[in-house]
């Protein structure tokens, strides 16, 4: 047809000619839809180039707003399609091939369900041993774990011992002859080693390790997930800034545990694992010489055992009330300013940690859901896996 009406009137159709054939235009008219049939529409009018490309000719193709709404399209957009169509694809299995690739990288409890499936058991057995023989223990594997998480992320660097040309992170301040618990990380090592070699990471070792060490002690359990491989690498520098000091006021923690993408209230619940475990002497003698937020009575008692000078003195329990169980009697503490180190009192000394601190004294089960909830949140910070890292074959040292 070389004609069209608009209007009632005659109109030739505009020329089309060079490379002004391959642009749009458009005009609103009154003629039939060339999908539906249907008029008067008010048109969209299109030149578009059809996919009779034996004949390369162009034709008027009127599309109305109604079929286009319901997606269908002039014969030169199908022409098209099949290119559109293997793009997509190509793209789809990009994308495909990358959530594989992230899911993969995820830590999942079933991690060695396969591939070491005695391993829970195992490590759960040797912890538990090791508390009963030692209830210190407990409080140990569950400092090790934080002081791993809390250094460039949970990949076991804090095992990883001194030698001629490496420098570890068990000389750092917060570390130096406080840290615990080597030996049975050690001996579950050696055990896993024996039934699944190469399979199981020192890192997971430690955040399974802590847990089964607080359920030792009556405290919560939680479900750990796995797949963490273990650094080559260490930083004693980090551990020297990044873990928090026993004077550390709250804004300190506060800010020191959001670093590693924990909230406040990760932090007064984490700090609950006080509820184990000793202090040195070094670390409270300001305490009780010099605060004054503190019961006068348990600071008496404690200067015996610890002097305004000197290097002497020996340790205290973090917890005097229960120092062998796992509960919230920690919190009590606090609120009857009985806590052991300055940083443990900061959380409730009329700053904004204190209702929780509360909260927790007077709930056992808030606690601990809390408490192990945020295990699981500071177990997954900075961990390697995939093809990151490796499977040490001892913990103590890289391949």
């Amino acid at each position: 047809m070389n004609q069209i009406q608009k209007h009632g009137q005659v109109q030739r159709r505009p020329a089309i000619k060079g490379k002004a054939a391959l642009s749009v235009a458009r005009s609103s008219l009154y003629i039939r839809c060339h999908y539906c049939s249907q008029q008067p529409h008010t048109q969209e009018l299109k030149y578009r180039r059809l996919a009779v490309f034996q004949l390369q000719t162009f034709q008027l193709r009127s599309e109305c707003s109604v079929c286009r709404a319901r997606g269908l399209r002039s014969s030169m957009a199908a022409a098209r399609s099949s290119h559109r169509f293997l793009h997509s694809m190509l793209s789809l299995l990009v994308a495909l091939a990358t959530l594989v690739a992230a899911a993969r990288a995820q830590l999942l409890p079933t991690f060695y369900g396969s591939s070491c499936p005695a391993a829970l058991v195992t490590i759960k057995t040797a912890a538990r041993a090791a508390v009963l023989l030692d209830r210190r223990t407990a409080g140990s594997l569950l400092r090790l774990h934080f002081h791993d998480c809390f250094v460039q992320g949970c990949d076991a660097s804090v095992l990883l011992d001194d030698t001629g040309n490496f420098t570890g992170e068990k000389g750092a301040g917060p570390n130096a002859g406080s840290l615990r618990g080597f030996g049975v990380i050690d001996t579950i090592k050696a055990l896993l080693e024996a039934l699944c070699p190469r399979t199981v990471s020192c890192a997971d070792i430690l955040a399974v390790a802590a847990r089964d060490s607080v359920v030792a002690l009556g405290g919560p359990s939680w479900t750990v997930p796995l797949g963490r491989r273990d650094s080559t690498t260490a930083s004693l520098s980090t551990a020297n800034t990044d873990l928090p000091s026993p004077a550390s006021s709250l804004s300190t923690l506060i800010a020191a545990f959001a670093r590693k993408g924990l909230s406040s209230t990760d932090m007064v619940a984490l700090s609950g694992a006080h509820t184990m475990g000793q202090a040195q002497c070094q670390n409270y003698r300001a305490r009780i010489y010099n605060d004054t937020d503190i019961d006068a009575t348990f600071a008496a008692s404690l200067r015996a055992g610890c002097p305004a000078t000197g290097g002497g003195g020996g340790g205290a329990p973090l917890d005097a009330s229960t120092p062998n169980a796992f509960d919230n009697a920690y919190y009590g503490n606090l609120v009857a300013q009985r806590g052991l180190l300055h940083s443990d009192q900061e959380l409730f000394n009329g700053g904004s940690t204190d209702g929780l601190v509360r909260s927790y004294a007077a709930s056992p089960a808030r606690f601990s859901s809390d408490f192990a909830a945020a295990m699981v949140r500071m177990g997954g910070i900075g961990v390697l896996t995939g093809s990151s890292g490796q499977i040490r074959r001892n913990c103590r040292r890289v391949n």
